[in-house]
């Protein structure tokens, strides 16, 4: 298979939103927003015009709607990932949004959302560039102070509660919680931006991401009672508390299960987990999920973290109109990074190499699209390859493989965590 891939043109300058669409954008948001209630509260944006960076956290497809609700009726630039575009390039440039493959070094991109603050608008960017896994701050990149910097425009934070526990990256199904929140917030005026330090300002904008949506789901009392609430959280908490093996999680309805040494919980309408006999180790599920990175990177800091050699197979995206089909081969993730070898149908070997110091952290899907699997989505600056797994010939969990690479890359940084 010769690799003469169409590349999706990242260089196409950011398009304004088409009038006749700025209504529309509202129109197809407000339902979902004004289902869940959403109370988006402002603070000190009492006089805020575009152009700005609009900072949003991420975990579900409603923060796109809160968003285009809270800036009504102005124009903005969004930054997608390329896998949004999938059959829809020209609605979604149309609306403005601006194409990124997903922890890639991206001047083209600098270069877009300057051009989209001198036009006047709103520069939309969701920094985490992925949904968080159990509703809690993901990592952000080191360079977020420096792009607000450069842009020189105001700095608002958009950040959205219940999202989360409403429909978790883990389990789609809307669970139909209300009323959500969002805080819509001034962080930084255009003359406090130009004279702020860097590390000021990384920290001011990691101090406003921090949320966590279980705690804001027991705290408000919000009891989900969908009785499937519990399944696919074993994609998460992949690791055993009890007996510490990994791999052996399941989850069917309201229960969380080991399968090497049998312990249940139950996770509860209030979003807490509780042993079915003897201790509840983690009530709180962020617990759970830090205890885990927190054994990564035992392994990490001792030399020893590696999947060791997987088989998988690949799925390129080089362009928005389809995925095409790579090849098999083989995934090994370890203290060097990752290492992809693959071979397609004519016999031509295909290599992805993401050293460690070229990622602070990756994205990963949890049955892509329900049906495909889990997968590490790895990047290039031209191409995306969704790479999976084969469940039936090796054990592991691409959440794993998620914390091992951030705590590779901070091992490295440590100033940058």
């Amino acid at each position: 298979m010769k690799d003469n891939f169409e590349r999706f043109d990242m260089t196409a300058p950011p398009m304004r939103t088409k009038w006749y669409l700025r209504p529309l954008t509202y129109l197809l948001s407000a339902p979902e927003v004004k289902k869940h209630k959403c109370i988006i509260t402002k603070t000190g944006t009492e006089g805020l015009k575009p152009p700005f960076v609009l900072l949003c956290n991420h975990n579900a497809f409603m923060d796109f709607k809160v968003a285009t609700k809270a800036i009504f009726p102005w124009r903005a630039n969004y930054v997608v990932a390329i896998d949004g575009f999938i059959g829809r390039e020209k609605l979604l440039r149309d609306v403005g949004c601006i194409c990124k493959r997903k922890f890639t070094n991206d001047t083209t991109l600098i270069r877009q959302l300057v051009r989209t603050v001198k036009n006047g608008d709103v520069a939309v960017i969701y920094p985490e560039a992925r949904y968080s896994l159990c509703g809690t701050t993901a990592v952000l990149p080191a360079s977020l102070g420096k792009l607000c910097k450069l842009l020189g425009v105001p700095v608002v934070t958009l950040i959205c509660h219940g999202h989360h526990v409403n429909s978790p990256f883990w389990n789609l199904h809307d669970r139909g919680v209300k009323p959500t929140e969002a805080e819509f917030s001034l962080l930084y005026s255009a003359d406090d931006i130009k004279s702020a330090a860097l590390d000021e300002i990384n920290r001011n904008i990691a101090l406003a991401f921090q949320y966590d949506d279980f705690a804001w789901q027991k705290e408000r009392g919000i009891r989900i009672t969908y009785k499937g609430r519990a399944e696919g959280l074993h994609k998460v908490l992949y690791q055993c508390p009890a007996c510490k093996t990994e791999y052996k999680m399941s989850s069917e309805g309201t229960i969380l299960k080991c399968n090497a040494c049998g312990k249940e919980w139950n996770m509860t309408e209030l979003g807490e987990l509780e042993a079915a006999k003897g201790e509840t180790e983690f009530s709180h599920i962020p617990d759970w999920y830090e205890w885990e990175r927190s054994n990564v990177r035992a392994e990490v800091l001792t030399g020893t973290y590696s999947t060791g050699e997987l088989p998988v197979r690949v799925d390129s995206l080089p362009n928005a109109k389809r995925f095409i089909p790579l090849g098999t081969g083989t995934m090994i993730h370890d203290m060097n990074g990752f290492r992809v070898r693959v071979t397609d149908k004519d016999g031509d070997v295909h290599e992805m190499v993401k050293t460690v110091p070229s990622m602070y952290s990756c994205h990963i899907e949890y049955e892509y699209l329900g049906k495909h699997g889990d997968c590490v989505d790895l990047n290039t600056l031209t191409d995306t390859w969704y790479t999976y797994p084969d469940p039936e010939k090796c054990e592991f969990a691409v959440t794993k493989m998620a914390l091992a690479t951030e705590e590779l890359y901070y091992a490295l940084r440590p100033s940058e965590r």
